[in-house]
């Protein structure tokens, strides 16, 4: 059951009232887990050629891009069928196809050589760099949107040597029909702070946002052009005690190839993830016990790949 064309609510990161912006994303937060963000300072030229890169890697031959399959360090390249977000789903492997790149300073990413395609570095680099950055900036602003400092997640050092995976996806286009009804992603929610997302216009993002109710609900969201799309991830419905939403999302096969880049925004590794003072009381205990964060993501992960 699906309702054509959700349109999310609109944030606008040029506009110099701070306040305002940050209840706009407490409502949505709220209402949604999802919103899209305008004027967000990363241009239509990065964009594309974001694309452009992307499509010329998973253009290769499968062998070629298996040379760069994914490490345990979680960078490089993910096959069809080799990971399903949904444990529940009757399929086992979902259909798209996916690369991994973590921070540059670290030496642990994989990267296609320079003669196949010599400007792929530097472009996913530059496009890392500047979706953090506004990551940062949304953060800032979500703390805000809690009644915190707006540089809470800084001091209690959640933003220090972050990770951040950017994750460039490609849904296939044209399917077998021993794969009819299979998703391009299966549904789930993100497990870190925030997702932020880009595609190139096609259609497939569903969300469902009563994730208890049966049936489910899943609406179709509408691609905005030049706009990011943003989710709330697990790691910050915990912190916030379910006060903002983390999201069940799916792609869905619509008949055309699609390409998107997640970059996910994800705490420090030893951040401990406990309930916020301005999301508890003595009616709303914790709902949640506290964790660190790379425990957590170790776990989800694991579940994520274990069929």
């Amino acid at each position: 059951m699906s309702t054509p064309n959700l349109y999310l609510p609109l944030i606008d990161l040029s506009s110099t009232d701070r306040a305002s912006v940050a209840q706009s994303i407490r409502q949505a937060c709220m209402d949604h887990g999802f919103f899209y963000v305008i004027n967000h300072g990363i241009d239509d030229v990065t964009v594309s050629s974001l694309f452009s890169e992307s499509k010329k890697f998973f253009d290769l031959p499968l062998s070629e891009k298996m040379k760069l399959e994914r490490s345990k360090d979680l960078r490089g390249y993910t096959p069809p069928y080799a990971e399903t977000l949904d444990p529940s789903s009757k399929f086992k492997g979902d259909l798209k196809e996916s690369f991994d790149i973590g921070p540059s300073n670290d030496s642990l990413n994989q990267w296609p050589s320079k003669e196949s395609l010599p400007a792929w570095r530097v472009t996913l680099e530059s496009y890392r760099e500047k979706i953090m950055n506004v990551g940062f900036r949304l953060i800032s602003l979500i703390a805000l949107a809690l009644n915190l400092d707006e540089n809470y997640f800084t001091k209690i050092g959640a933003l220090d040597s972050i990770m951040g995976f950017l994750r460039l996806l490609h849904y296939p286009g044209e399917i077998p029909e021993s794969d009819k009804g299979k998703y391009g992603t299966s549904a789930h929610s993100d497990f870190v702070m925030i997702t932020l997302l880009v595609s190139d216009g096609v259609p497939g993002l569903q969300i469902c946002r009563e994730k208890d109710r049966s049936p489910q609900l899943w609406e179709d969201v509408h691609h905005v052009e030049g706009a990011l799309i943003v989710n709330i991830g697990d790691m910050m419905e915990r912190w916030t005690n379910c006060t903002f939403r983390s999201t069940l999302h799916r792609v869905v096969a619509v008949g055309q190839d699609r390409y998107s880049a997640a970059f996910f925004l994800d705490p420090n590794y030893e951040c401990v993830v406990e309930c916020l003072e301005t999301c508890c009381s003595e009616t709303a205990p914790p709902r949640f016990t506290p964790i660190k964060c790379g425990d957590y993501l170790k776990e989800r992960i694991r579940l994520a790949y274990s069929q």
